[in-house]
């Protein structure tokens, strides 16, 4: 039976899948072309049988995207998530001993990991990788491809959701508009909670970049998840004069999938491949 990366060379469509602690992520390449990408929800072993059985038709979720018999690369940081869908599809899992980047540590997110390295693929190394989801991550790659390190807060939904759900009269508010910075000195709760969150996120994030352009001059900054037009939006705002610099990129994740896959890697000489559940199609729905 060939690999994936066989595939991938006779230009055969396949599924790429990041699942998320808030919902799917997913895209759909022809061979090493990204054709088109989009977000479902967390599916029950039920949905993911319907899904299967149908050769990925994702109508339902309002999703125009060819189906067929394809291939799916999985990257997972939800560990049961993976499991459920391990045990009913035929897929192949990355790891992070799949991911050619240096001096990653174990536990290091595998979302994390290949995020950075697309966008070290698209906009060059050394790279920060601003990653605005569940939880809002930092990761930085020097010209070498090895990791310089990284930090981790909760994002600014989980902080909203949190302060509602830990105190007793604090709403969960909406977080408004992309492109405004809300009101520092605010007048009521909503806006005090918008304040709060933003101004400390964005002071934060402004130290970490400025640190690593003491170390990294010049090097390109790309913020990708659900917050990050958000976030680049709202740090052009505050520093106009790092426009040229930020990126806001959505795909970075399927990127670094892309590289991944598309690319087998050599270590000590011997290949590094993907770990590949083979399953058949009977023992998997």
């Amino acid at each position: 039976m060939s690999d994936f990366s066989d595939s991938i060379d006779n230009r055969r469509p396949w599924l790429a899948l990041g699942i998320g602690n808030s919902r799917l992520h997913w895209a759909r390449f022809e061979g090493d072309n990204l054709v088109i990408t989009w977000n479902t929800p967390h599916l029950d072993a039920e949905a993911i049988d319907r899904l299967q059985s149908s050769q990925f038709d994702f109508s339902p979720w309002g999703v125009v995207a060819a189906q067929g018999d394809l291939r799916l690369v999985v990257a997972s940081v939800v560990p049961d998530r993976l499991k459920l869908w391990r045990s009913r599809v035929p897929l192949t899992n990355l790891s992070l001993d799949n991911v050619p980047l240096r001096g990653l540590y174990p536990t290091l997110g595998i979302d994390r990991a290949l995020a950075v390295l697309g966008a070290g693929t698209r906009y060059g190394f050394p790279v920060l990788l601003v990653d605005g989801g569940t939880a809002l991550t930092l990761t930085g790659i020097g010209s070498d491809r090895t990791l310089v390190g990284g930090a981790i807060l909760p994002g600014l939904g989980l902080q909203i959701r949190t302060l509602a759900r830990e105190t007793g009269a604090l709403p969960e508010i909406a977080r408004g508009d992309d492109a405004i910075v809300p009101q520092r000195w605010a007048k009521d709760t909503h806006t005090a909670i918008q304040s709060g969150i933003t101004y400390t996120v964005l002071a934060g994030l402004r130290d970490f970049i400025e640190a690593w352009w003491q170390d990294y001059p010049n090097t390109p900054v790309v913020l990708t998840g659900g917050d990050g037009e958000r976030l680049k939006k709202a740090l052009i705002q505050r520093v106009p004069a790092w426009t040229p610099w930020l990126h806001d990129d959505p795909h970075a994740l399927f990127l670094g999938i892309q590289a991944t896959i598309c690319r087998p890697r050599t270590s000590g000489g011997r290949s590094q491949r993907v770990s590949s559940d083979r399953l058949d199609r009977t023992d998997a729905l």
